[in-house]
């Protein structure tokens, strides 16, 4: 299986070296001096890690044969992609890859439907769930343990407790205000209900 490890930026002094956007949580591994990785597009590589040294906070990479800063700059936004064995997991249990974490459920902690998650953003703060939700409508979800409760590969499904405004409830509300409206108080309930998934 091939995993986007990282996307090149640009380039940096005059020796061939580029800062790189890191799309991995074990960088070391995945993008260590001697790697081997197929690029997007495919024309431009494969590329091989010469060195790789961390930069105020980027991380800087050399590759074999690109010597000079226009060598570099003709390198810029080429995504870097890695061979992953599908069955291979990362060494702390609390990591996924984002193979592993792609199409599961997303639900409540009472089990209510939330969506699928569809694509996994990495940005520079955090990671992002992207969320279809079963009207189509997408919600990003921050990959963090105070939200993302668990993670149940077996069951296939992410369990969230998304605080107040996260998930777009005024549909839910405003379905209970009509069913609350020509049904009576017996919908009163189930408005009462709604907010569950904020606690």
């Amino acid at each position: 299986m091939q995993l986007v490890v990282a996307r090149i930026g640009r380039a940096h002094g005059i020796k061939g070296e580029v800062t790189v956007e890191v799309r991995t949580d074990e960088p070391e591994l995945r993008l260590g001096p001697g790697a081997v990785l197929a690029t997007d597009p495919a024309a431009t590589g494969p590329l091989t890690i010469e060195t790789g040294r961390v930069h105020s906070g980027r991380l800087l990479l050399r590759f074999e044969g690109v010597r000079d800063r226009t060598g570099a700059e003709a390198l810029r936004n080429t995504l870097l992609i890695a061979d992953v064995d599908p069955a291979e997991l990362p060494e702390d249990p609390e990591e996924f890859y984002d193979h592993q974490l792609m199409d599961l459920d997303v639900v409540l902690a009472d089990g209510t439907e939330v969506g699928r998650i569809t694509e996994i953003s990495h940005l520079p703060s955090q990671d992002l769930f992207i969320v279809e939700r079963p009207d189509g409508s997408e919600v990003m979800i921050p990959f963090v343990e105070e939200i993302v409760t668990e993670i149940d590969l077996d069951e296939q499904r992410a369990v969230i407790s998304p605080p107040p405004g996260l998930i777009d409830e005024s549909q839910a509300v405003v379905a209970s205000a009509r069913d609350d409206e020509a049904d009576g108080a017996g919908a009163a309930d189930s408005a009462g209900e709604a907010p569950k998934g904020d606690a």
